[in-house]
């Protein structure tokens, strides 16, 4: 949806990207709140979770060698000692956010998969899900970067309703509630879904999938450029910037008359995959 060169690059060319500190640290992060409830919930205390931050960062450089390139040019470690000084600041500010005492998540970076009436397969890792006594379903991400403005929140919640929609479709249970905390800024983002927000996320999730498969078999990836051009990895294979792709490593059918084709980032009427086409769009 953001830039379908950049799918093409990502998913097809399997092009190398190099580690980032800002998403380094959101993985960090993360597996400092999932293992924070690992304690008894009267030691999920501030210090308990930044005292988690050195083991698990040790754990991310055991698993990912690659992410030591990050600081290889910080002989004196000031630079890292920075970096991890934010991340426990960031683990600090989710204290003020929510109480994790009086937390019981019924699941934690949980792996979901389902698949639609149409074959298209969803799949996605969601970071907490709560039950409450009575059955009511909460999915919650967190993220280490600031809240969105207003205008667009509709973006960062259709990851959000992604998920919802495949708790509903997988269960047959729509969350009561979707909220994203932004450690970065201190918000918290909250919506309370219904099946018609669903069913629409689904029609636009299926037009998805035709223009990606439309792309995959033409080869046609064009490059919509944003602000966002600036963090990408393949400027220099990239048109916008002078450059030129990869040869397209799939086989190419010749382009068809033009047809209405589903436009992801406007209007999307519903459409079908083809029988028996093995699909699958993972979320975030």
């Amino acid at each position: 949806m953001q830039c379908p060169l950049l799918y093409r690059f990502r998913v097809i060319d399997k092009l190398p990207q190099k580690p980032s500190e800002a998403a380094t640290r959101g993985t960090l992060v993360h597996a400092v709140l999932e293992r924070l409830f690992d304690n008894p919930a009267t030691e999920r205390t501030a210090g308990r979770a930044t005292a988690l931050i050195p083991g698990q960062w040790d754990r991310l450089l055991e698993s990912k060698p690659e992410l030591s390139e990050l600081f290889a040019e910080d002989p004196q470690g000031e630079r890292l000692s920075r970096w991890l000084s934010e991340a426990e600041r960031l683990v600090e500010r989710w204290f003020s956010l929510e109480d994790p005492t009086r937390l019981e998540p019924a699941e934690r970076e949980l792996f979901v998969e389902t698949e639609l009436e149409s074959g298209l397969r969803l799949r996605g890792v969601i970071d907490r899900i709560d039950v409450t006594p009575s059955g009511d379903v909460r999915i919650v991400d967190y993220k280490t970067g600031k809240a969105p403005r207003p205008e667009y929140a509709e973006g960062a919640l259709f990851q959000m309703k992604f998920y919802a929609l495949v708790i509903w479709r997988l269960k047959g249970v729509v969350p009561r509630r979707l909220q994203l905390v932004y450690l970065g800024s201190g918000d918290v983002l909250t919506y309370d879904p219904v099946v018609a927000d669903l069913e629409r996320v689904e029609r636009k999730l299926l037009a998805l999938w035709e223009a990606i498969s439309l792309a995959t078999e033409t080869g046609e990836w064009r490059p919509r450029p944003t602000k966002l051009c600036g963090w990408c990895d393949h400027q220099a294979l990239c048109p916008e910037f002078g450059g030129t792709p990869p040869v397209y490593p799939l086989s190419v059918r010749p382009a068809e008359p033009a047809q209405d084709v589903p436009d992801v980032q406007g209007r999307m009427d519903p459409v079908h995959a083809e029988a028996g086409r093995p699909v699958a769009l993972e979320g975030p």
